[in-house]
């Protein structure tokens, strides 16, 4: 098999993938309602569904689309009543506020700093103080932002005490990052195919109780394309999506999802963890500072504060990095000036090595000079 040329992708998805997923593509064109291309969405759908959950009472409903796609279905085609309390501790949660502003839901938003933990005993507090009766509540698992790790077990306790259905964005966290949704409370979650799966971009889907989804049957629809009972209906009789597949993307992340049960989904994030300890002992040395503590941070993707410089610009590190075949992401965060690094996809500590090689001639480059 030829070779492709290879970037480093350290930007937080679409990840590095291999080159066997890529060439997974490169297959015969094939009309997806054939029987032979739904076995293989029916193989994707139960192995994804068997990285986070017991089959017997969960399933995996795939979409055509980013993460974010997945995200929206959720949240538009499952509540029916009462409120729903998102917890806004960066730019994905927010972008969940905007979904459940943009749908006219029944909404409130619980904000959080984005480098600290969440307080729960807050969270308690703030659920049982509502006039309103809450029924939902909605969380990031990773927050993409910074690398905060959410606690979702321990708000997903909370969920179970106050009786919510609790929805997770698991973007980020998923095929890496344990996750056991009937210990966690966890009713629905969403994930894409281009993060810690290490396949393309252009599928996403949605994990959820099947009880719960089969409740949406007597709910009015607010939507169409994203309709999550519609879509699980279909899929559940079929083994076909709605609407017309990304194919190729699918084969991909079949052959991701093979290579991914070869790899273990413990020793794929002992690798992801490896290189960020690489990372974080390798900015350090040279004088930066990231803005999450170690004990709270996902290993996934750090949030860099950007150098303190008169010659730093990012958009000149970025090019810098590109035309070195690596590819590096801006921040999200308007008051606190950062760049993000990840460390996941068909990476290995030697891609981080050469990062902070080129990273510290950046530096020198610009005239930085650490204070310590």
């Amino acid at each position: 098999m030829r070779k492709v040329k290879r970037n480093i992708l350290l930007n937080p998805g679409p990840a590095t993938t291999s080159d066997t997923v890529k060439f997974a593509q490169i297959v015969p064109d094939i009309c997806p309602r054939e029987s032979e291309f739904g076995e293989i969405m029916r193989f994707v759908s139960s192995e994804l569904t068997n990285l986070v959950a017991d089959s017997e009472d969960y399933t995996t409903v795939p979409f055509g689309g980013s993460g974010t796609a997945a995200v929206e279905a959720i949240l538009s085609s499952v509540m029916n009543d009462g409120l729903i309390v998102i917890i806004n501790n960066g730019a994905y949660g927010k972008r969940m506020c905007e979904i459940a502003e943009a749908y006219g839901l029944d909404w409130v938003e619980y904000g959080s700093p984005v480098d600290q933990p969440i307080q729960l005993d807050q969270l308690q507090l703030f659920i049982q103080k509502q006039l309103r009766p809450v029924s939902y509540l909605a969380v990031v698992h990773n927050e993409t932002t910074t690398g905060l790790l959410n606690d979702i077990e321990s708000i997903g306790s909370i969920c179970k005490e106050n009786k919510l259905t609790m929805m997770v964005d698991a973007m980020s966290s998923f095929a890496a990052i344990p996750i056991q949704m009937n210990r966690m409370n966890i009713s629905y979650l969403a994930a894409s195919s281009n993060k810690n799966l290490q396949g393309m971009a252009g599928i996403s889907f949605v994990v959820a109780k099947k009880d719960e989804v089969e409740k949406e049957k007597k709910i009015m629809p607010a939507n169409y394309y994203l309709n999550l009972y519609a879509q699980y209906k279909h899929f559940k009789e079929t083994g076909q999506m709605r609407f017309t597949p990304p194919v190729q993307t699918m084969y991909a992340l079949q052959q991701a999802i093979v290579e991914l049960k070869e790899e273990g989904v413990n020793e794929r994030y002992e690798r992801y963890s490896h290189c960020w300890e690489t990372l974080i002992a390798g900015i350090k040395k040279l004088g930066l500072t990231h803005l999450v503590a170690p004990e709270h941070h996902s290993k996934i993707v750090t949030a860099i504060v950007e150098p303190a410089c008169e010659g730093y610009n990012f958009e000149s590190m970025h090019d810098y990095f590109y035309t070195n075949g690596i590819t590096i992401y801006p921040g999200k965060l308007k008051d606190l000036n950062s760049f993000r690094v990840a460390n996941i996809g068909d990476l290995t500590k030697d891609d981080i090595e050469l990062f902070l090689t080129l990273l510290e001639t950046y530096l020198q480059r610009i005239g930085f000079h650490s204070a310590s």
